[in-house]
């Protein structure tokens, strides 16, 4: 079967949307929801759950979050993920957060605060940051853009980062966190390590059949994927598994043998075995967040679309072309324009949908 570009963007779109269901099926028939914190227009897990969650409206995954067997954690970046796909990634090794220095182990020191902070957590059930802040005085710490954040701040994401915490719920879009009942402390962190090598030791092939899945939920959402993309892809899943990192690069191989792959003009692109690359576009138009699989690859939608979409909300202003805030407009497989959309106006269609 011959296979073109068209194919390729009607397959883009049929398979992102779908008959819209109910918030959780949403979530967990993705498996991911990346997260964003700008709030004007919206925050981007509104603009992308409101294509696929029926009268979806703006902040219900922050007021449900704790009903929809979801967690907030590092996949490919940060989000919300299913249950099933955190137990994927976790134990993580000793790592700090992705954002700050990846592969680097925490300091005797740092884990000496985070036992106390894990303890304090603990007693209380969920903490405010600004409680835990109160009553350490952490101080600032340089972060990764060179400016300063709160120790406190940076100590309780690298605690979550590694499965001590999590969040339990938000607070006018501030994590609220409790301590894990099951993971090890802080000071146990070459337990941990030591139980990575002994399971890597004792089921390689355990190892590498969660290392696929995991690329295999990545496919499921961004797919379909230009070669380079997909390398790029599973590369990011050392977000994920920094414990098991090094192991991608054969991860990718194994991937491309099992995929279902097509050259077209040229390039290699790729897709789960079980999708087909067929689908009837739908007669409506959507505005679609930066940050929504169908967009987040700048460089697949480009070869996808022809023309170049640039999220600038970090772009001086004399140097945009599009907008702050920018939507790419998708009208059944087209989407060669873009709409700029005021906060106003998109929470009240957010409301309303």
């Amino acid at each position: 079967m011959l296979i073109t570009l068209d194919d390729l963007r009607r397959f883009t779109v049929a398979r992102n949307f779908i008959k819209p269901t109910t918030l959780k099926r949403a979530i967990h028939r993705m498996g991911f929801v990346q997260a964003d914190p700008i709030r004007a227009p919206a925050r981007a897990q509104d603009l992308i759950l409101r294509h696929r969650v029926k009268n979806y409206h703006a902040g219900d995954l922050e007021r449900r979050y704790a009903t929809l067997d979801i967690e907030e954690d590092f996949f490919i970046i940060y989000g919300f993920v299913t249950k099933s796909l955190h137990a994927l990634m976790h134990p993580r090794s000793d790592s700090r957060v992705p954002a700050d220095d990846v592969g680097s182990l925490w300091l005797s020191g740092e884990k000496k605060r985070a036992q106390l902070l894990l303890e304090f957590i603990r007693e209380r059930g969920a903490v405010h940051p600004r409680e835990v802040d109160e009553h350490f005085s952490h101080g600032t710490v340089k972060n990764y853009w060179g400016g300063s954040s709160n120790a406190t701040t940076h100590l309780l994401d690298a605690m979550q980062y590694r499965g001590l915490l999590r969040v339990a719920r938000r607070e006018k879009g501030i994590r609220i966190y409790s301590a894990r009942k099951e993971v090890l402390t802080p000071t146990d962190a070459g337990k941990l390590s030591a139980v990575n090598h002994a399971q890597d030791a004792r089921a390689p092939s355990e190892r590498r059949a969660r290392i696929d899945a995991l690329v295999d939920v990545a496919v499921r959402i961004y797919a379909p994927l230009p070669g380079p993309n997909l390398s790029s892809l599973v590369s990011r899943l050392r977000f994920a598994v920094p414990q098991w990192q090094t192991e991608l690069k054969s991860a990718l191989q194994r991937a491309k043998e099992r995929l279902s792959h097509a050259r077209v003009d040229g390039t290699d692109w790729y897709w789960a075995k079980q999708d087909a690359v067929r689908g009837a576009p739908q007669d409506r138009v959507r505005l679609l967040a930066p940050f929504d699989p169908v967009v987040r690859d700048r460089d697949r939608f480009e070869l996808l679309w022809g023309w170049v979409y640039r999220f600038e909300a970090y772009t001086p202003a004399p140097k945009r072309k599009l907008g702050y805030y920018a939507l790419p407009l998708l009208w059944r497989e087209r989407a060669g324009s873009h709409a700029g959309v005021s906060g106003s106006e998109i929470l009240r269609r957010l409301t309303v949908l």
